[in-house]
Protein backbone atom coordinates (compact mmCIF):
# COMPACT_ATOMS: atom_id res chain seq x y z
CA UNK A 1 0.00 0.00 0.00
CA UNK A 2 1.43 3.10 -0.94
CA UNK A 3 1.22 6.39 0.50
CA UNK A 4 -1.34 7.84 -1.07
CA UNK A 5 -3.55 4.65 -0.45
CA UNK A 6 -3.10 4.76 2.89
CA UNK A 7 -3.07 8.75 3.50
CA UNK A 8 -6.89 8.21 1.56
CA UNK A 9 -8.15 5.39 3.70
CA UNK A 10 -7.03 7.39 7.01
CA UNK A 11 -8.66 10.89 5.91
CA UNK A 12 -12.48 8.69 4.84
CA UNK A 13 -11.85 7.15 8.84
CA UNK A 14 -12.17 10.48 10.09
CA UNK A 15 -15.24 12.52 10.42
CA UNK A 16 -14.90 16.29 9.55
CA UNK A 17 -17.21 18.24 11.69
CA UNK A 18 -17.20 21.49 9.36
CA UNK A 19 -17.44 19.79 6.34
CA UNK A 20 -21.60 19.60 6.90
CA UNK A 21 -21.55 23.38 5.21
CA UNK A 22 -19.83 22.05 2.33
CA UNK A 23 -22.35 21.23 -0.82
CA UNK A 24 -22.19 18.04 -2.09
CA UNK A 25 -21.97 17.02 -5.36
CA UNK A 26 -25.10 17.03 -7.32
CA UNK A 27 -24.32 13.23 -8.61
CA UNK A 28 -22.55 10.77 -6.39
CA UNK A 29 -22.06 7.02 -6.14
CA UNK A 30 -22.87 7.06 -2.75
CA UNK A 31 -26.52 4.66 -2.62
CA UNK A 32 -26.54 6.31 1.11
CA UNK A 33 -25.77 10.33 0.59
CA UNK A 34 -29.49 10.51 1.08
CA UNK A 35 -29.77 8.91 4.34
CA UNK A 36 -26.52 10.07 5.22
CA UNK A 37 -27.69 13.59 5.20
CA UNK A 38 -30.87 12.90 6.54
CA UNK A 39 -28.99 11.94 9.72
CA UNK A 40 -26.91 14.96 9.94
CA UNK A 41 -30.39 16.98 9.88
CA UNK A 42 -31.93 14.62 12.19
CA UNK A 43 -29.49 14.57 14.99
CA UNK A 44 -28.04 18.13 14.87
CA UNK A 45 -32.14 19.66 14.81
CA UNK A 46 -34.39 16.87 15.71
CA UNK A 47 -32.72 16.32 19.18
CA UNK A 48 -32.64 17.95 22.21
CA UNK A 49 -28.68 18.32 22.37
CA UNK A 50 -28.52 18.04 18.51
CA UNK A 51 -26.58 21.61 18.71
CA UNK A 52 -23.62 20.26 21.01
CA UNK A 53 -22.44 18.40 17.76
CA UNK A 54 -21.23 21.31 16.08
CA UNK A 55 -20.64 23.76 19.16
CA UNK A 56 -19.18 22.20 22.38
CA UNK A 57 -16.80 22.79 25.02
CA UNK A 58 -14.43 20.33 23.24
CA UNK A 59 -14.30 22.23 19.74
CA UNK A 60 -14.14 25.69 20.44
CA UNK A 61 -10.76 25.12 22.61
CA UNK A 62 -9.63 23.11 19.75
CA UNK A 63 -10.61 25.56 17.35
CA UNK A 64 -9.09 28.69 19.43
CA UNK A 65 -6.85 27.80 22.03
CA UNK A 66 -3.13 28.52 22.07
CA UNK A 67 -2.78 25.96 25.48
CA UNK A 68 -5.07 22.89 26.06
CA UNK A 69 -5.11 21.22 29.39
CA UNK A 70 -6.08 17.74 29.45
CA UNK A 71 -6.33 15.17 32.35
CA UNK A 72 -5.03 11.76 31.58
CA UNK A 73 -5.45 9.17 34.77
CA UNK A 74 -2.56 6.47 35.15
CA UNK A 75 -2.00 3.37 37.56
CA UNK A 76 1.41 3.34 36.88
CA UNK A 77 3.10 6.71 38.47
CA UNK A 78 5.88 5.19 40.21
CA UNK A 79 7.02 2.97 36.73
CA UNK A 80 6.68 6.23 35.15
CA UNK A 81 8.80 8.44 37.56
CA UNK A 82 11.33 5.56 37.48
CA UNK A 83 12.19 5.95 33.30
CA UNK A 84 10.23 9.13 32.62
CA UNK A 85 8.83 7.58 29.61
CA UNK A 86 5.03 7.59 28.94
CA UNK A 87 3.79 5.31 26.40
CA UNK A 88 0.31 6.05 24.33
CA UNK A 89 -1.58 2.70 23.77
CA UNK A 90 -4.36 1.60 21.33
CA UNK A 91 -7.75 2.07 21.21
CA UNK A 92 -10.85 4.84 20.01
CA UNK A 93 -7.49 6.73 19.75
CA UNK A 94 -5.44 4.87 17.68
CA UNK A 95 -2.24 5.58 18.92
CA UNK A 96 -2.40 8.80 21.47
CA UNK A 97 -2.31 9.28 25.34
CA UNK A 98 -5.76 8.75 26.13
CA UNK A 99 -7.02 12.19 27.67
CA UNK A 100 -10.14 14.32 28.41
CA UNK A 101 -10.26 18.33 28.72
CA UNK A 102 -9.99 20.85 31.21
CA UNK A 103 -11.01 23.66 32.02
CA UNK A 104 -8.66 27.05 33.89
CA UNK A 105 -11.47 28.07 36.78
CA UNK A 106 -10.64 30.65 39.53
CA UNK A 107 -9.04 28.01 41.36
CA UNK A 108 -7.54 24.97 39.78
CA UNK A 109 -9.10 23.27 36.89
CA UNK A 110 -12.49 21.84 36.95
CA UNK A 111 -13.03 18.40 34.84
CA UNK A 112 -15.12 17.87 31.96
CA UNK A 113 -17.73 15.17 33.43
CA UNK A 114 -15.87 12.40 31.26
CA UNK A 115 -13.04 13.43 33.38
CA UNK A 116 -14.62 13.06 36.34
CA UNK A 117 -16.38 9.63 36.01
CA UNK A 118 -12.75 8.23 34.22
CA UNK A 119 -11.05 9.69 37.63
CA UNK A 120 -13.57 8.64 40.10
CA UNK A 121 -15.63 5.75 39.18
CA UNK A 122 -14.22 4.01 36.10
CA UNK A 123 -10.39 4.02 36.97
CA UNK A 124 -10.87 2.59 40.78
CA UNK A 125 -13.52 0.12 39.57
CA UNK A 126 -10.43 -1.30 36.65
CA UNK A 127 -8.06 -0.96 39.50
CA UNK A 128 -10.52 -3.63 42.00
CA UNK A 129 -11.07 -6.01 39.05
CA UNK A 130 -7.12 -5.95 38.49
CA UNK A 131 -6.90 -7.17 41.96
CA UNK A 132 -5.83 -3.94 43.23
CA UNK A 133 -8.61 -2.28 45.35
CA UNK A 134 -6.56 -0.50 47.87
CA UNK A 135 -4.35 1.18 44.95
CA UNK A 136 -5.36 4.87 43.98
CA UNK A 137 -5.24 6.21 40.42
CA UNK A 138 -3.22 9.23 39.59
CA UNK A 139 -4.36 12.60 37.75
CA UNK A 140 -1.69 13.43 35.58
CA UNK A 141 -2.42 17.21 34.58
CA UNK A 142 -0.58 17.72 30.77
CA UNK A 143 -1.12 21.57 29.21
CA UNK A 144 -0.13 20.87 25.26
CA UNK A 145 1.27 24.24 23.68
CA UNK A 146 -0.82 24.31 20.12
CA UNK A 147 1.61 25.80 17.24
CA UNK A 148 0.69 28.22 15.26
CA UNK A 149 0.17 25.76 11.97
CA UNK A 150 -1.91 23.61 13.87
CA UNK A 151 -4.81 22.35 12.03
CA UNK A 152 -7.83 24.47 13.40
CA UNK A 153 -10.51 22.26 11.37
CA UNK A 154 -12.69 19.76 13.83
CA UNK A 155 -11.50 16.01 11.87
CA UNK A 156 -12.14 13.45 14.87
CA UNK A 157 -11.04 9.43 14.26
CA UNK A 158 -14.21 7.29 13.86
CA UNK A 159 -13.05 3.85 14.82
CA UNK A 160 -15.83 2.61 13.76
CA UNK A 161 -14.37 3.55 9.79
CA UNK A 162 -11.31 1.56 10.58
CA UNK A 163 -12.62 -1.62 9.19
CA UNK A 164 -11.22 -1.08 5.57
CA UNK A 165 -7.39 0.17 7.91
CA UNK A 166 -7.77 -3.15 9.58
CA UNK A 167 -8.49 -4.67 6.00
CA UNK A 168 -5.22 -3.65 4.33
CA UNK A 169 -2.83 -3.57 6.78
CA UNK A 170 -3.35 -7.75 7.82
CA UNK A 171 -2.93 -8.07 3.86
CA UNK A 172 0.50 -6.72 4.27
CA UNK A 173 0.94 -8.77 7.35
CA UNK A 174 -0.54 -11.98 7.33
CA UNK A 175 2.51 -13.53 5.70
CA UNK A 176 3.65 -14.04 9.83
CA UNK A 177 1.17 -16.46 9.19
CA UNK A 178 1.76 -20.41 8.18
CA UNK A 179 -0.48 -21.11 5.45
CA UNK A 180 -2.86 -23.04 7.16
CA UNK A 181 -3.35 -20.33 9.63
CA UNK A 182 -4.16 -18.12 7.27
CA UNK A 183 -6.57 -20.62 5.50
CA UNK A 184 -8.33 -20.69 9.10
CA UNK A 185 -8.06 -17.48 10.08
CA UNK A 186 -9.99 -16.53 6.28
CA UNK A 187 -12.55 -19.71 7.13
CA UNK A 188 -13.53 -18.31 10.15
CA UNK A 189 -14.30 -15.09 9.35
CA UNK A 190 -16.13 -16.33 6.34
CA UNK A 191 -18.13 -18.45 8.57
CA UNK A 192 -18.59 -15.59 11.20
CA UNK A 193 -20.00 -13.66 8.19
CA UNK A 194 -22.15 -16.44 7.15
CA UNK A 195 -23.55 -17.52 9.56
CA UNK A 196 -24.86 -13.56 10.52
CA UNK A 197 -26.53 -13.41 7.00
CA UNK A 198 -30.17 -12.75 8.37
CA UNK A 199 -29.04 -9.83 10.30
CA UNK A 200 -26.66 -7.96 7.73
CA UNK A 201 -29.79 -8.51 5.22
CA UNK A 202 -32.31 -7.40 7.34
CA UNK A 203 -29.94 -4.32 8.28
CA UNK A 204 -29.10 -3.30 5.09
CA UNK A 205 -32.99 -3.35 3.41
CA UNK A 206 -33.98 -0.94 6.72
CA UNK A 207 -31.17 1.33 5.44
CA UNK A 208 -31.43 0.96 1.96
CA UNK A 209 -34.51 0.72 1.32
CA UNK A 210 -36.68 2.06 4.27
CA UNK A 211 -38.07 -1.76 5.03
CA UNK A 212 -39.88 -1.98 8.22
CA UNK A 213 -39.83 -4.58 11.04
CA UNK A 214 -40.87 -4.63 15.01
CA UNK A 215 -38.13 -3.13 17.21
CA UNK A 216 -38.25 -6.18 19.19
CA UNK A 217 -37.49 -8.66 16.40
CA UNK A 218 -34.59 -6.67 15.26
CA UNK A 219 -32.64 -5.95 18.65
CA UNK A 220 -33.33 -9.46 19.81
CA UNK A 221 -31.67 -10.85 15.93
CA UNK A 222 -28.93 -8.52 17.15
CA UNK A 223 -28.75 -9.93 20.29
CA UNK A 224 -28.18 -13.41 18.72
CA UNK A 225 -25.70 -12.00 16.13
CA UNK A 226 -23.53 -10.36 18.43
CA UNK A 227 -21.53 -13.18 19.38
CA UNK A 228 -20.56 -13.66 15.71
CA UNK A 229 -19.86 -10.35 14.74
CA UNK A 230 -17.97 -8.45 17.61
CA UNK A 231 -17.97 -5.27 16.00
CA UNK A 232 -21.75 -5.27 16.18
CA UNK A 233 -20.97 -4.66 20.15
CA UNK A 234 -19.60 -1.54 19.43
CA UNK A 235 -21.71 -0.17 17.14
CA UNK A 236 -24.88 -1.33 18.99
CA UNK A 237 -23.23 0.58 22.03
CA UNK A 238 -21.65 3.83 19.96
CA UNK A 239 -26.00 4.12 19.10
CA UNK A 240 -27.09 3.59 22.16
CA UNK A 241 -24.57 6.12 23.41
CA UNK A 242 -25.51 8.62 21.20
CA UNK A 243 -29.19 8.62 21.48
CA UNK A 244 -28.98 8.63 25.78
CA UNK A 245 -26.36 12.20 25.38
CA UNK A 246 -28.82 14.23 22.71
CA UNK A 247 -32.18 12.68 23.87
CA UNK A 248 -31.96 13.24 28.51
CA UNK A 249 -33.43 15.85 29.17
CA UNK A 250 -32.44 14.97 33.13
CA UNK A 251 -31.01 18.40 35.24
CA UNK A 252 -28.16 17.18 35.13
CA UNK A 253 -27.58 16.24 31.12
CA UNK A 254 -29.01 20.28 30.90
CA UNK A 255 -26.33 21.34 33.33
CA UNK A 256 -23.99 20.28 31.26
CA UNK A 257 -25.09 21.05 27.95
CA UNK A 258 -24.84 24.78 29.44
CA UNK A 259 -21.53 23.96 30.34
CA UNK A 260 -20.62 22.91 26.41
CA UNK A 261 -20.67 19.12 27.38
CA UNK A 262 -22.70 15.90 26.70
CA UNK A 263 -23.40 13.86 29.72
CA UNK A 264 -20.61 10.76 29.47
CA UNK A 265 -22.38 9.49 33.16
CA UNK A 266 -25.68 8.44 30.88
CA UNK A 267 -24.00 5.97 28.80
CA UNK A 268 -21.16 5.22 31.78
CA UNK A 269 -23.37 4.54 34.22
CA UNK A 270 -25.52 2.11 31.61
CA UNK A 271 -22.24 -0.20 30.90
CA UNK A 272 -21.04 -0.51 34.31
CA UNK A 273 -24.26 -1.19 35.66
CA UNK A 274 -25.39 -4.20 37.53
CA UNK A 275 -27.10 -5.14 34.69
CA UNK A 276 -24.39 -5.60 31.92
CA UNK A 277 -22.37 -6.74 34.89
CA UNK A 278 -19.03 -4.94 33.07
CA UNK A 279 -17.83 -2.88 35.78
CA UNK A 280 -13.95 -3.07 35.34
CA UNK A 281 -14.01 -5.35 31.98
CA UNK A 282 -14.32 -2.58 29.14
CA UNK A 283 -15.17 -5.34 26.32
CA UNK A 284 -17.22 -3.57 23.93
CA UNK A 285 -17.18 -6.38 21.88
CA UNK A 286 -19.68 -8.13 24.61
CA UNK A 287 -22.11 -5.32 24.92
CA UNK A 288 -25.21 -7.23 24.90
CA UNK A 289 -28.13 -5.40 26.28
CA UNK A 290 -30.62 -8.41 27.11
CA UNK A 291 -33.66 -7.10 24.60
CA UNK A 292 -36.76 -8.00 27.33
CA UNK A 293 -34.49 -5.61 29.98
CA UNK A 294 -33.44 -3.00 27.65
CA UNK A 295 -36.48 -0.75 28.87
CA UNK A 296 -36.00 -1.43 32.18
CA UNK A 297 -32.44 -0.52 31.99
CA UNK A 298 -32.70 2.74 29.98
CA UNK A 299 -35.17 4.00 32.75
CA UNK A 300 -32.86 3.26 35.43
CA UNK A 301 -30.05 5.31 33.62
CA UNK A 302 -32.58 8.55 32.87
CA UNK A 303 -35.84 8.50 34.00
CA UNK A 304 -36.54 11.38 31.05
CA UNK A 305 -36.21 8.80 28.21
CA UNK A 306 -38.81 7.18 26.37
CA UNK A 307 -37.93 3.65 25.74
CA UNK A 308 -39.96 3.12 23.41
CA UNK A 309 -38.92 5.96 21.18
CA UNK A 310 -35.30 4.26 21.96
CA UNK A 311 -36.01 1.18 20.41
CA UNK A 312 -37.39 2.50 17.32
CA UNK A 313 -33.99 5.00 16.78
CA UNK A 314 -32.02 2.25 17.36
CA UNK A 315 -33.29 0.30 14.67
CA UNK A 316 -32.86 3.18 12.68
CA UNK A 317 -29.30 3.96 13.29
CA UNK A 318 -27.91 0.68 13.94
CA UNK A 319 -29.18 -0.32 10.66
CA UNK A 320 -27.66 2.86 9.02
CA UNK A 321 -24.86 2.76 10.66
CA UNK A 322 -23.93 -1.34 9.55
CA UNK A 323 -24.74 -0.47 5.91
CA UNK A 324 -22.37 2.83 6.19
CA UNK A 325 -19.26 1.49 8.55
CA UNK A 326 -19.36 -2.07 7.78
CA UNK A 327 -19.99 -2.45 3.57
CA UNK A 328 -17.22 -1.70 1.60
CA UNK A 329 -18.20 2.08 0.37
CA UNK A 330 -20.35 3.09 -2.64
CA UNK A 331 -21.73 -0.54 -2.30
CA UNK A 332 -25.07 -1.53 -3.08
CA UNK A 333 -25.41 -5.24 -1.55
CA UNK A 334 -26.13 -7.75 -3.94
CA UNK A 335 -28.77 -10.67 -3.06
CA UNK A 336 -27.84 -11.98 -0.46
CA UNK A 337 -28.48 -15.65 -1.62
CA UNK A 338 -26.21 -14.91 -4.58
CA UNK A 339 -23.47 -14.39 -2.32
CA UNK A 340 -20.04 -16.38 -2.98
CA UNK A 341 -19.09 -16.93 0.55
CA UNK A 342 -15.08 -16.62 -0.57
CA UNK A 343 -12.86 -14.48 0.95
CA UNK A 344 -11.61 -11.93 -1.47
CA UNK A 345 -15.27 -12.22 -3.48
CA UNK A 346 -16.67 -11.11 0.05
CA UNK A 347 -14.13 -8.37 0.41
CA UNK A 348 -15.33 -6.32 -2.61
CA UNK A 349 -18.64 -6.10 -0.54
CA UNK A 350 -18.12 -6.40 3.07
CA UNK A 351 -14.28 -5.27 3.39
CA UNK A 352 -14.35 -3.27 6.18
CA UNK A 353 -16.72 -5.80 8.15
CA UNK A 354 -13.88 -8.63 7.45
CA UNK A 355 -11.44 -5.89 8.85
CA UNK A 356 -13.15 -5.44 11.96
CA UNK A 357 -13.37 -9.35 12.10
CA UNK A 358 -9.63 -10.09 11.45
CA UNK A 359 -8.81 -7.37 13.94
CA UNK A 360 -10.86 -8.86 16.39
CA UNK A 361 -9.55 -12.10 15.85
CA UNK A 362 -5.92 -11.80 15.89
CA UNK A 363 -5.90 -11.34 19.36
CA UNK A 364 -7.03 -14.66 20.48
CA UNK A 365 -6.27 -16.57 16.72
CA UNK A 366 -3.12 -19.36 16.98
CA UNK A 367 0.88 -17.74 17.25
CA UNK A 368 -0.55 -14.24 16.24
CA UNK A 369 -1.23 -12.68 20.04
CA UNK A 370 2.58 -12.31 19.79
CA UNK A 371 2.15 -10.42 16.83
CA UNK A 372 -0.25 -8.81 17.38
CA UNK A 373 1.22 -6.16 18.89
CA UNK A 374 3.26 -5.33 16.05
CA UNK A 375 -0.15 -5.19 14.19
CA UNK A 376 -1.76 -2.41 16.42
CA UNK A 377 1.63 -0.40 16.09
CA UNK A 378 1.74 -0.72 11.80
CA UNK A 379 -2.10 0.98 12.35
CA UNK A 380 -0.63 3.98 14.68
CA UNK A 381 2.44 4.70 12.38
CA UNK A 382 0.04 5.29 9.96
CA UNK A 383 -2.83 7.67 12.28
CA UNK A 384 0.38 9.36 13.46
CA UNK A 385 1.85 10.05 9.45
CA UNK A 386 -1.45 11.14 8.73
CA UNK A 387 -2.03 13.20 11.52
CA UNK A 388 1.30 15.09 11.41
CA UNK A 389 0.73 16.19 7.43
CA UNK A 390 -2.78 17.42 8.53
CA UNK A 391 -1.07 19.12 11.72
CA UNK A 392 -3.17 17.47 14.43
CA UNK A 393 -1.52 17.96 18.01
CA UNK A 394 -4.87 16.51 19.76
CA UNK A 395 -6.81 14.09 18.08
CA UNK A 396 -10.88 13.11 19.09
CA UNK A 397 -13.10 10.59 19.11
CA UNK A 398 -15.20 11.49 16.20
CA UNK A 399 -17.42 8.95 16.40
CA UNK A 400 -19.71 11.75 18.55
CA UNK A 401 -17.89 14.58 20.55
CA UNK A 402 -17.75 12.87 24.38
CA UNK A 403 -14.94 14.74 25.22
CA UNK A 404 -12.31 11.80 24.50
CA UNK A 405 -9.15 13.59 23.25
CA UNK A 406 -5.82 12.67 22.94
CA UNK A 407 -2.01 13.76 22.00
CA UNK A 408 -0.47 12.68 19.13
CA UNK A 409 3.05 11.56 20.31
CA UNK A 410 4.65 11.06 17.16
CA UNK A 411 4.37 15.51 16.50
CA UNK A 412 7.30 16.88 15.94
CA UNK A 413 8.51 19.82 18.24
CA UNK A 414 5.52 18.57 20.40
CA UNK A 415 5.23 21.26 23.49
CA UNK A 416 3.94 20.00 26.55
CA UNK A 417 4.13 19.90 30.50
CA UNK A 418 2.97 17.61 32.84
CA UNK A 419 2.09 17.68 36.44
CA UNK A 420 0.87 15.54 39.34
CA UNK A 421 -2.71 16.54 40.18
CA UNK A 422 -4.82 16.14 43.32
CA UNK A 423 -8.36 16.62 43.35
CA UNK A 424 -9.56 19.30 46.42
CA UNK A 425 -13.58 18.72 47.85
CA UNK A 426 -14.93 20.67 45.03
CA UNK A 427 -13.69 17.88 42.47
CA UNK A 428 -11.36 20.84 41.06
CA UNK A 429 -7.91 19.51 39.87
CA UNK A 430 -4.74 21.31 41.25
CA UNK A 431 -0.96 20.77 39.85
CA UNK A 432 1.18 19.46 42.80
CA UNK A 433 4.22 18.11 41.15
CA UNK A 434 5.69 18.93 37.85
CA UNK A 435 7.10 15.59 36.54
CA UNK A 436 10.20 14.99 34.36
CA UNK A 437 8.47 12.72 31.51
CA UNK A 438 8.71 12.06 27.94
CA UNK A 439 6.03 11.03 25.95
CA UNK A 440 7.20 8.62 23.53
CA UNK A 441 5.99 7.81 20.22
CA UNK A 442 5.37 3.92 20.79
CA UNK A 443 3.25 1.74 21.37
CA UNK A 444 2.11 -0.01 25.17
CA UNK A 445 0.58 -3.29 24.50
CA UNK A 446 -3.28 -2.82 25.43
CA UNK A 447 -3.05 -5.66 27.75
CA UNK A 448 -0.92 -4.03 30.37
CA UNK A 449 -3.01 -0.07 29.97
CA UNK A 450 -5.36 0.50 32.94
CA UNK A 451 -9.17 0.46 30.96
CA UNK A 452 -7.60 -3.16 29.41
CA UNK A 453 -5.80 -5.02 32.26
CA UNK A 454 -9.10 -6.47 33.96
CA UNK A 455 -6.70 -9.33 35.42
CA UNK A 456 -3.80 -8.52 37.87
CA UNK A 457 -0.70 -8.84 35.57
CA UNK A 458 2.47 -7.89 35.32
CA UNK A 459 2.77 -4.51 34.03
CA UNK A 460 5.83 -3.07 32.13
CA UNK A 461 7.69 -0.46 34.11
CA UNK A 462 6.41 2.63 31.67
CA UNK A 463 3.24 1.55 30.91
CA UNK A 464 0.39 4.71 30.68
Amino acid sequence: MDFLDAYNLWADAHAFYEASIIPSPAETTDPLAEQTAAWETRLAEGTPHGGLLRSNALFNALNSSTKLHLLHVTHALEEINEHGVLYPSGGCLVGSIYCAPLTAVDHGFRMHNLASYVLNREAPAFLKRAGRPDATPTPLLFEVTVPRQAYRGLAGVDYLRLGAIHLSIYSHLEYLLSKNERHQLRETVISRTKNSASFLALASAIAHTGATVPADSFLQLLDETIPRLPILGYVYFEALAEYLMLHSTSDETERLADLGEFNNWLYKEMIFSSELAMAGKFDLAKFRPAPDRLDHLLTEVDSTIDPKHARHYLVDRISYLVAARLFAPGQFPETWRHTRWEFDSLATHLGPLLGHLIHRELRTFGRYPDFYFYFDQHKALQAWNYWNHMDIVTPFNGTIPKGEIGINPAYPDLEYRVWRAEQDDAGCLHPTEQLDVTIAPRLVDIKYTLMRNSRSVKRPSTAA
